[in-house]
């Protein structure tokens, strides 16, 4: 256990493989406001379990007991992008939650340094006083579902909505679940479509720790029999995020991305959910106009670094990853499918 390190807020790490202390945690996370599926305890047992990274989850108490503030950090190393305390491991948000904001980052840090991470990466929260604040690099994507299917479609700004009823002129069926078989087919679908980016996908043993611990479906999109298009989303207090999609070679003929997100936004309002969270895009980058042109309105992500020396990168749009990227999307689909969990687990 950390010791106390601000009066009356008291900074400990949390025992998350404990059921009862695991359940009073996330009914905390789930009344604050700014919480996401990446603070839940789940998200991190999933990663450690999926990537072996370790999770280090802070939590801050008051005196009585009470919960004040959380904090889930993943401890990553990587023989690529070297070794941080990230916030959250393979998450795009799980910054700072809750209230303590200065007595947590000050638990992070000391963490860092106790188990010899050069850097703490805090994805979205609050930014603590003094931290590097990184406002520029990216946007995230979020806005309400409409109350049916025609709304919805006024609601894309017309050139994408064009595409998105041109898609209804192909074959496609829509199928969701969360059974092993459509796992495994969205697997497939997704490492083809990273690998075309050139970037490594990650163990498919994380997917399945995130379909086994947190609320998660599949929907993928079929074109005579064959997935073309799938995502895998999460869903939390009426929010469906989008988070591993992609799609084959087929898919941008046949519009299967436009059909996929169309068809998402109608299950996600069957689930009874109201909003439709993008995710985050590298601003300047073509999947940030794509969500653009859905007609969802940018808004900067800050993120907060602090290190001994230059924080790490992970961007594959940095120059030095460059040749690396290039050389990833011309590898057989078979040999990217095996190498890139080895070099993805440590990347997240």
């Amino acid at each position: 256990m950390m010791p106390l390190i601000a009066a009356p807020v008291g900074i400990r790490e949390a025992d998350i493989a404990d059921v009862r202390e695991a359940a009073r945690i996330d009914t905390f996370v789930r009344a604050a406001d700014g919480a996401t599926p990446f603070h839940l305890t789940g998200w991190s047992r999933a990663v450690q379990r999926g990537c072996g990274q370790r999770s280090r989850y802070l939590v801050a108490e008051y005196a009585d007991g009470s919960i004040a503030g959380v904090l889930p950090l993943t401890a990553m190393r990587s023989p690529i992008a070297g070794r941080a305390l990230v916030s959250v491991g393979f998450g795009v948000d799980g910054g700072v939650l809750g209230e303590a904001v200065e007595p947590l980052a000050a638990g992070a840090w000391d963490l860092a340094q106790r188990i010899g991470c050069p850097g703490v990466e805090l994805r979205g929260g609050v930014a603590p006083d003094g931290w590097h604040i990184d406002d520029a690099t990216y946007l995230g994507f979020v806005r309400a579902i409409a109350a049916d299917d025609e709304a919805e479609l006024l609601a894309i700004p017309r050139k994408q909505r064009a595409e998105v009823r041109r898609s209804f002129g192909f074959e496609l069926d829509i199928v969701a679940g969360r059974d092993r078989a459509m796992l495994r087919e969205h697997y497939r679908v997704y490492a083809e479509s990273v690998r075309n980016l050139g970037t490594p996908v990650f163990p498919a043993r994380l997917f399945a720790s995130v379909m086994a611990d947190l609320d998660a479906d599949i929907l993928t999109v079929r074109h005579e029999g064959r997935a073309v298009a799938s995502v895998l989303s999460l869903y939390m207090n009426g929010t469906v995020y989008p988070y591993w999609g992609g799609g084959t070679a087929a898919a941008r003929g046949l519009r299967a991305n436009d059909r996929m997100y169309f068809a998402l936004m109608a299950h996600g309002r069957a689930r009874g959910c109201t909003r439709f969270d993008f995710g985050r895009s590298k601003a300047g980058t073509g999947a940030a106009a794509f969500k653009k042109n859905w007609g969802f309105e940018p808004e900067i992500r800050r993120y907060a670094t602090k290190s001994d020396g230059p924080p790490r990168t992970i961007n594959p749009l940095d120059p030095k990853y460059a040749a690396m990227v290039a050389a990833w999307k011309r590898l057989p689909l078979w040999a990217a499918t095996l190498a890139g969990p080895w070099v993805a687990r440590g990347l997240g």
